[in-house]
């Protein structure tokens, strides 16, 4: 009965007092809205063609259109693909764990590297290092970025409190920076004569980042919190932040200009039924401690959503069975619609002309 009783006391001491990265913060979330009105449920994305990558390579987070028509991606493991012909071709070894990407107007591909921060590539060998710190600070996860046409650079640095190089990656890092609710993230502006400085900060797991054609407004996706920001760049509201879509259905992921003043934004899971516990810090960092098999994670749902520049859906598209995996952004490029993934060995691809 003793050796009972102490595995208890012992159990509950582990429960309680046992050290953890996690500091979590309260928060009450709104009520999901589900897959209702705008995003109410359909299969559309059943008609994407899956394309596997070779040599087992997984993680199409992103896709980037160079000024030729030529159309890249990255993989976990750092590499290169160009994915426009009928099979995707490697072009170079990249390293570290990119994320976004997006063509200059200098026909260079730029790259938010997740491990290294901004970097600059043009060609196999090129690849080069921009953005590493802001005044003295590292940039500790770089996700997304967007590229003005005088070569400013905008990015997200999804966290200041954990390096995925050493917390195992991109996904258990967004689970535990959401998990504990610390806004660290911001957007920061690197402008061509090389000074880099923060435009917006608070925010709970910043994401994907897109310019408006008229590069007036910057929209920032916020993971953490389910909603996309506004933040003017010009003009009389210069500077000035605004919530552009809230209480979201699922975590927005990266953000894609489509070019004509539409964006496609890509859920990388529906809200979670965890988000009940967001009140309740102790209770957060308990379960945190019983390991990996409870703790939240991503649920295998896939949606991208058209939308305009004042928030309004255009257009739904749905994988309800989730075949795709987690799903991180979407595009049409040419006559082709691309839906990329965050760690399955394929992303989407189908015909544009059979959007709904």
């Amino acid at each position: 009965m003793r050796i009972v009783l102490g595995l208890i006391i012992i159990g509950l001491a582990y429960l309680i007092f046992w050290p953890v990265p996690v500091q979590p913060v309260a928060w009450i979330p709104p009520q999901a809205p589900g897959f209702t009105g705008d995003f109410a449920e359909n299969s559309e994305l059943d008609k994407l063609e899956l394309i596997v990558l070779p040599e087992d390579e997984v993680g199409p987070e992103d896709i980037a259109i160079l000024p030729d028509g030529s159309v890249y991606t990255t993989t976990l493991a750092g590499a290169l693909y160009r994915i426009d012909g009928d099979a995707p071709v490697k072009i170079d070894d990249l390293g570290g764990r990119p994320l976004g990407l997006k063509a200059g107007p200098d026909e260079a591909l730029y790259i938010a590297d997740s491990f290294r921060g901004v970097m600059r590539w043009t060609g196999p060998g090129t690849l080069e290092s921009l953005v590493s710190e802001i005044d003295g600070a590292p940039v500790v996860y770089a996700n997304q970025l967007d590229v003005a046409q005088d070569g400013t650079i905008y990015f997200s640095n999804s966290s200041d409190r954990f390096d995925p190089e050493t917390m195992g990656g991109t996904k258990p890092t967004s689970v535990l920076t959401i998990w504990e609710q610390s806004d660290t993230g911001y957007v920061a502006r690197h402008a061509p004569d090389g000074t880099t400085e923060k435009v917006a900060d608070g925010f709970v797991y910043t994401n994907g980042v897109a310019l408006s054609p008229e590069e007036d407004f910057l929209l920032i996706a916020e993971t953490g919190r389910a909603r996309v920001h506004k933040l003017w760049l010009t003009g009389p509201n210069a500077g000035q932040q605004e919530v552009l879509m809230d209480n979201l259905p699922g975590y927005p992921d990266n953000l894609e200009a489509q070019g004509d003043g539409t964006y496609w934004m890509a859920f990388a899971s529906p809200r979670v039924p965890s988000e009940a516990l967001m009140p309740y810090p102790f209770l957060r960092k308990v379960i945190w401690r019983l390991g990996p098999m409870v703790r939240p994670a991503p649920i295998h749902r896939g949606m991208v959503v058209q939308f305009d520049g004042d928030g309004y859906i255009l257009r739904t598209l749905q994988d309800p069975e989730g075949r795709l995996g987690i799903t991180t952004g979407g595009k049409v490029v040419g006559d082709q619609f691309y839906v990329m993934t965050l760690d399955s060995p394929w992303f989407g691809r189908m015909p544009a002309a059979n959007l709904p």
